[in-house]
C-alpha cells in the first residue's frame, strides 16, 4: 500500500507539472486551454471545477495513466472533429505561427526535466550526497551466477573500469563494467583483470540475476521482538553472527540462507561477543526468521559525505541530472533486442522502485528519476507524443509547408495504437514476471 501511494503521488506530481508546462506557454500566447485534467476521464471525472469568468475547466480523472492540458485547435488524443472542422479562430493553437506552437508542445518535456534538476538539487542541499566507497567495501561483493561465469569471485572489490577508477557502486558504476573491455578487481592481496564479453548486458537481461551485492556480516543492532528465538536465546545488540550449526557464515547473506536452510529446526549459533566467541541454541521460525534487525553497512565501513550550500546545490543537482538522461538515453539502445524487450516494465515495474516504508530523501530521488524518464520518453517521434507533433512542427518550420488535418488525425491515430500495445506489453511482462518467474 504504502509503494502504491509513492507511485500515485509521484506520477501526479509529474503529470500536473508536465501538462502545467503545456498550459504555461498556452496562456503565454493567449492560446485557450479547454481542459486540464490529472489522469483521465472518459465517461466521467472524479472532480471538476471551472472558475467563474475562465476559459479553462480543472478536474481530476479515475484513470490514472497520465493526464492531459486540451488546447484548442489541436489534434490530440481527445480526436474532436467536430471542433476541428470549424473555421479556424484566432485563439485556437492552429492559428498560432509555428514557432509558438512547437514552444506549447516542447513545455511540458521542459518542465519535467526543470523539475528533475530542481529535485536533485534540493535533494543535495537537505540531505548532501552520502556514499559507500567501493575501496572502503572491505569484504567486496557477492556477484550473480551471470558474472561469475566470466571470472568474478564473491570478494572481488570493485577498482577500475578500463582505465577509470570505479569509485561508488551504482548504475554509473554497472554501466561502467558492462561496457568495459576489462574490469581490474582486488582479490586478496592480488589485482586481477577479467576481461568483459561485448554482449555483457544482453547476458544480464536474459539471465534476470541481476549484477552484484554488497558483502557485509551480520551484527545485530536490536532485538525488536522480546518472544522472538534470538531475544529469548539471549543474543545481544552487538553480537556478531559466524557460524550456523558450525558452518561458516561470513556473511548476512550466508546466515540467512542458512536460516532459510533449518527453518523451523533447532540451531547452534556460532557468535562473537565483545571479541569472545561462544556458541547458543536457538529456535528458527517457520519463515526461516530469528527476529533481528541488523546493523546497516553504512555505520559498519567508512562513508564519504559532501554537503552543499544552497547555491551550491544547484551546479550539482544540474550535473546529476543531465547525467542520469544520459545514462539512460545510453540504456535505450539495448531496449531494441531481444533480451531489453523482455525487460520491459509497466506499472509493477515502476511501483517495485519505490520502497516499503516511507522515506522522502528516496521518494524524491525515484521521482526526479521518474521525471527525467517522463521526459525523455514524450520527447520520442512517435505520434501521440509530445515528440510526435515536435517532428511534424520542425518539418513545417523547415518546409514551410503544413500536414493537413487528416494526415495528423491518422498518425494521432497510428501512435494511440502504437502506445496502447506498448503499454500493454510492459504490464503484460510485469504480469508474467509475477505470477511465473
Amino acid at each position: 500500500m504504502i509503494k502504491a501511494v509513492q507511485l500515485l503521488l509521484s506520477l501526479s506530481i509529474l503529470v500536473i507539472i508536465h501538462e502545467f508546462g503545456h498550459f504555461i506557454f498556452a496562456r503565454i500566447f493567449k492560446v485557450r486551454v479547454e481542459k486540464f485534467y490529472l489522469f483521465f476521464d472518459p465517461w466521467f471525472a472524479l472532480f471538476r471545477y471551472k472558475p467563474k469568468n475562465s476559459e479553462t475547466e480543472y478536474g481530476v480523472g479515475w484513470l490514472p495513466l497520465g493526464g492531459y492540458c486540451k488546447i484548442s485547435g489541436m489534434i490530440d488524443e481527445s480526436m474532436d472533429r467536430e471542433a476541428m472542422a470549424q473555421p479556424p479562430k484566432p485563439y485556437e493553437f492552429r492559428s498560432k505561427p509555428a514557432g509558438q506552437r512547437l514552444l506549447i508542445m516542447v513545455g511540458g518535456v521542459l518542465f519535467n526535466f526543470l523539475l528533475a534538476l530542481f529535485i536533485y538539487s534540493m535533494i543535495l542541499f537537505h540531505w548532501g550526497d552520502t556514499y559507500l566507497p567501493l575501496k572502503n567495501m572491505k569484504m567486496g561483493m557477492d556477484y550473480s551466477e551471470t558474472f561469475h561465469k566470466i571470472g568474478f569471485e564473491d570478494g572481488d572489490i570493485l577498482l577500475k573500469a578500463d582505465t577509470v577508477t570505479l569509485e561508488r557502486f551504482g548504475e554509473d558504476c554497472l554501466r561502467s563494467v558492462v561496457e568495459a573491455k576489462t574490469v581490474t578487481v582486488l582479490r586478496g592481496d592480488e589485482q586481477v583483470v577479467i576481461p568483459i564479453p561485448e554482449d555483457m548486458m544482453q547476458r544480464l537481461l536474459r539471465d534476470k540475476q541481476g549484477f552484484a551485492s554488497m558483502r557485509f556480516p551480520m551484527i545485530v543492532k536490536e532485538l525488536p521482538i522480546a518472544d522472538a528465538p534470538a531475544a529469548r536465546a539471549g543474543l545481544q545488540p552487538g553480537d556478531s553472527i559466524l557460524s550456523v550449526n558450525n558452518e561458516a557464515t561470513p556473511t548476512a547473506i550466508d546466515a540467512q540462507i542458512a536460516f532459510s536452510k533449518y527453518r523451523g529446526q533447532e540451531i547452534r549459533l556460532g557468535i562473537s561477543r565483545a571479541g569472545v566467541h561462544d556458541t547458543l541454541a536457538m529456535q528458527v521460525d517457520s519463515l526461516g526468521k530469528i527476529g533481528i534487525v541488523l546493523v546497516n553497512p553504512y555505520d559498519m565501513y567508512q562513508t564519504v559525505t559532501r554537503t552543499y550550500g544552497f547555491f551550491e546545490s544547484f551546479p550539482a543537482g544540474i550535473e546529476k541530472g543531465v547525467n542520469t538522461l544520459k545514462g539512460y538515453v545510453n540504456d535505450m539502445k539495448y531496449v531494441f533486442t531481444k533480451e531489453g524487450a523482455s525487460s520491459l516494465g509497466g506499472f509493477g515495474a515502476i511501483g517495485s522502485l519505490f520502497p516499503s516504508v516511507w522515506d522522502w530523501e528516496l521518494f524524491w530521488e525515484r521521482t526526479a528519476w521518474l521525471s527525467v524518464i517522463l521526459a525523455f520518453m514524450n520527447i520520442i517521434p512517435i505520434p501521440a507524443l509530445d515528440g510526435g507533433h515536435i517532428m511534424f512542427l520542425l518539418y513545417e518550420v523547415v518546409t514551410r509547408r503544413k500536414p493537413s488535418d487528416k494526415f495528423l488525425e491518422r498518425a494521432q491515430m497510428v501512435g494511440m495504437a502504437l502506445l496502447l500495445a506498448l503499454l500493454l506489453y510492459a504490464n503484460g511482462n510485469d504480469v508474467i514476471r509475477y505470477f511465473f518467474q
